[in-house]
């Protein structure tokens, strides 16, 4: 069996992280989302994957290549034009000759997943759900003994508790489906509006509702949830790094080859280091945080439930709580995040929910000594910010804050 997953999405809910990088890139502790779902379809034997790539698809074969390094085998379809689901299917048609798997590229899922949708073997269609209490934003399901009779997108009244994940199995007779079904009101072809053509023409379309790891990172902020998931599943300790005397390590943590933790360095698992870190003296770095490779965190920092991406600095006496920075960063000394609560964050005039954020930093800006961002505020990329500055609005790319 083969699978398709879906990588040509940009992610605009998730910038400024993802200003250089597409969604199914961003790191879940230390991890590409992307490489989640490629090692659960191979935990499954299903090591025939196509890519669907479009926005910034470089970054994303040059990790991944020709998958060999990861146990599978992956070919690259172009989605130039991000015209729907259906339609980024349908590019994948002529590699397809049997039953195959379609994923989405920025769901966190695990081996188990699969194989529940596997678990269904008598359908030309099926796909997978979840129960969430939460339907905001989701398409529902609705079913009768077993079998849907309506998928909805995105209502605006609770109608269902059972989420359609977006994870399908289908045989090669739905790309014929696929050519049936008219342009959607957004202006792109929906595979859930093949589907619901094939449930209204007769057809039986089957569901499984799993409850193995399903986890959408729609915003930037959700990605903290779900590291700090991954990160409770760690167990032991791994360090193939040096550990100086006088640091302290409490609980799962997981240090990388030539990493140095120096001397009282506090460090309180769940935590995830990268290799060729730097850590300390007497930094403090607190539960569910994950930092990159080639990381430096300088003395007297706490660092705490946040992901740290690669090649960043931090200076001496800084603090980030529930904050994502992005790679290449310096950040000058006596750097802090406020953490607000129930924000309301503004992306081009829609007002989004954050139970609980820092700041959200992106590439390569040049941070000074003594900046304080308020919560919720973000930094995109290509950013000079001076000395001193308190950060009280999102700062837009390539600026100079003075």
């Amino acid at each position: 069996m083969k699978a398709i997953i879906l990588a040509a999405g940009e992610g605009l809910r998730c910038r400024p992280l993802t200003l250089t990088r597409s969604k199914v890139m961003l790191p879940v502790a230390n991890k590409p989302i992307l490489e989640y779902i490629i090692s659960a379809l191979a935990q499954n034997n299903i090591k025939d994957i196509i890519l669907v790539v479009g926005y910034k698809k470089e970054p994303i074969m040059d990790y991944f290549g020709n998958g060999k390094e990861f146990g599978v085998s992956i070919s690259y379809v172009e989605q130039s034009a991000q015209l729907g689901t259906a339609h980024a299917i349908k590019l994948a048609e002529p590699m397809i000759d049997e039953k195959f798997l379609v994923l989405n590229g920025d769901n966190l899922i695990d081996a188990n997943t699969i194989s529940d949708l596997l678990s269904i073997t008598s359908s030309e269609v099926a796909l997978l759900t979840v129960i969430r209490e939460q339907t905001t934003g989701y398409g529902v399901v609705l079913q009768d003994k077993g079998r849907i009779t309506r998928i909805i997108e995105k209502p605006r009244e609770k109608i269902s508790h059972l989420v359609n994940t977006g994870i399908y199995m289908f045989s090669p007779l739905i790309f014929k489906e696929i050519d049936q079904t008219p342009i959607s009101e957004t202006g792109e072809f929906a595979i859930t509006d093949t589907i619901q053509r094939i449930i209204e023409s007769g057809s039986s379309v089957k569901q499984v509702t799993s409850r193995s790891t399903w986890i959408d990172a729609v915003h930037s902020w959700d990605l903290l949830k779900a590291n700090a998931i991954l990160l409770d599943k760690y167990e032991g300790m791994e360090v193939a790094g040096i550990i100086e005397n006088g640091a302290v390590i409490v609980g799962n943590v997981a240090v990388g080859e030539n990493s140095i933790i120096r001397s009282g360095s506090y460090i309180v698992g769940p935590v995830v280091i990268g290799k060729n870190c730097d850590i300390g003296p007497n930094a403090t770095i607190m539960p569910s945080t994950a930092i990159g490779d080639n990381c430096r965190i300088s003395s007297f920092t706490e660092v705490g439930n946040s992901i740290i991406m690669y090649d960043v600095r931090i200076g001496t006496g800084s603090y980030i709580s529930n904050s994502i920075i992005g790679a290449h960063n310096i950040i000058g000394a006596h750097f802090a995040t406020e953490v607000g609560r129930n924000l309301k964050i503004e992306m081009k005039g829609i007002l989004h929910h954050a139970d609980e954020l820092g700041t959200l930093i992106g590439d390569s800006n040049n941070i000074g000594v003594g900046v304080m961002v308020r919560a919720g505020k973000s930094i995109a990329t290509g950013c000079s910010v001076d000395s001193g500055v308190k950060v009280y609005r999102d700062i837009p790319e390539d600026s100079q804050v003075m």
